[in-house]
Order: structure tokens, then C-alpha cells, then sequence
């Protein structure tokens, strides 16, 4: 289990990415617990799509881009990867001035120094990337451990009412009857689902050491679906705490 620990680590960043603490803060902030349910069908139906992916990786051999290239005419292929492009373009633009504002807030670092630095530690992952990918799994666990433990202590400290958060969890009919709630749950949706992490899982998870025979991927198959399903829920725990 612990030779298959990591992949799901990074995946579970998308998931707790400003996209989806801006939709939580505005969901919590207007509906109280209405939306936890939004929630959790939101991040079960990761968990399914990144099992999904991680059955692709490990059956073929071949990640969702190598399979969409396989599979698809080259016009489609092309549009595919065009897609794509413009999709890494708009998430990274919204990270890096993300970044820069929080280096501003904390340490009063201009923006534009800001979006220097945040340009420098991606060329920095991109580095350790060909040192293995234990060293980024090591890295981010550690990151998200931290942020685990932060949201933790606020829920001990902020004291939720119980009977109310289990409530939340099963969906009301006001969700698609309210408007504004809907608005909100389809943002919470969108931004929770992330098909960039599709790409990612079927890739990495194969840089694990399995045999490349049917009773090899089977093990393969069930212990990577544990490392991202244990980390979805990790990362379920942190945008219901917000």
C-alpha cells in the first residue's frame, strides 16, 4: 500500500484549489450547511472518475492523452489538444495571480515579484520531477498534511453543530429550487470535478513498480484506488470544513 501512496496526493490538490474554496466560502456564507450534500456527490463522483482513470493507466499502459491520440482522427486529436492548452493556460494564470496576492497580503512582496517567484517554483517542480516523482508526492503530502491539520483545529475551535452538518449531507429540494443556490452548487460541481486530473492519474500511476501481467494490474488497480479515493476524502473533509 505504501509503494502505491502518492499519486492520489497529487491529484487531491485539484480538489482544494481556490476554485473550490471561492465556491465553498460563497456556499457556507449564503446557505450555512444547505450545500454539503453539493459536497459530497461532487467529490464521490471524483472518486469514480479517478478510478476510472486509474484503470485506463494501468490496463493499457497508456494515459488519457496517449489513448485520446490512439483512438481519435488527428482533427480531433488536435482540438483535444488545443483544448487543453487554453485549459493549462486559464488554471495557471489563476494560481499564479492567486499566489502573488497571498505573498502580498502576508508579506507585503509586490506582484509582480510575486508572480516571479511563483513562476521560479514551478520551474523547480519541473526540476525535482526528473529526480522522481517521490520527491513532489513527499513535498505536497507534506503540504496537505499541514493544511489538514489547520482545518482540523478550526473545526475544533469553531465547534459545528453536529446534527446540522449530518443534515447537510443528505440533498434538499431547496437546492434546485433556490436560484442562487443552484448557481452556487453548479460552481461547486465544476470546480470539483477537474478533467486536467484525468490526464494526470493516468499518467503517474504508472510510474509505480507492478508486474505488467493481468494479476499484477489487478493489484495495481485496487491499491491505486485506495491511495485516491483515501485522498479525496481528505480532500472532501477540507472544502466541507470551509
Amino acid at each position: 500500500m505504501l509503494a502505491f501512496t502518492g499519486p492520489g496526493l497529487l491529484i487531491a490538490v485539484s480538489y482544494m484549489d481556490p476554485g473550490n474554496w471561492a465556491t465553498d466560502i460563497a456556499g457556507g456564507a449564503q446557505f450555512g450547511y444547505l450545500l454539503l450534500s453539493v459536497i459530497l456527490l461532487s467529490n464521490i463522483m471524483a472518486m469514480v472518475l479517478q478510478h476510472l482513470s486509474v484503470k485506463l493507466g494501468v490496463a493499457t499502459g497508456r494515459d488519457l492523452a496517449q489513448a485520446c491520440r490512439d483512438h481519435y482522427s488527428r482533427p480531433v486529436s488536435l482540438a483535444l489538444w488545443i483544448l487543453c492548452e487554453i485549459s493549462i493556460a486559464a488554471c495557471d494564470l489563476a494560481e499564479i495571480i492567486g499566489a502573488a496576492i497571498a505573498l502580498n497580503l502576508l508579506f507585503g512582496i509586490p506582484l509582480v515579484v510575486g508572480v516571479f517567484f511563483t513562476a521560479v517554483d514551478v520551474f523547480i517542480v519541473l526540476f525535482l520531477q526528473q529526480r522522481g516523482f517521490r520527491i513532489i508526492e513527499s513535498i505536497v503530502g507534506g503540504l496537505i498534511g499541514i493544511i489538514f491539520l489547520c482545518f482540523l483545529y478550526e473545526m475544533i475551535i469553531s465547534q459545528p453543530a453536529l446534527a446540522s452538518v449530518l443534515g447537510g449531507l443528505i440533498p434538499p429540494p431547496e437546492i434546485v429550487q433556490n436560484p442562487n443556490a443552484l448557481y452556487i452548487a453548479i460552481g461547486i460541481l465544476g470546480a470539483t470535478v477537474m478533467p486536467n486530473n484525468l490526464y494526470l492519474h493516468s499518467s503517474i500511476v504508472q510510474t509505480r513498480a507492478y508486474e505488467r501481467n493481468e494479476s499484477g494490474k489487478s493489484m495495481a488497480i485496487r491499491f491505486a484506488t485506495i491511495d485516491s479515493t483515501v485522498s479525496l476524502a481528505f480532500a472532501f473533509f477540507i472544502n466541507a470544513a470551509i
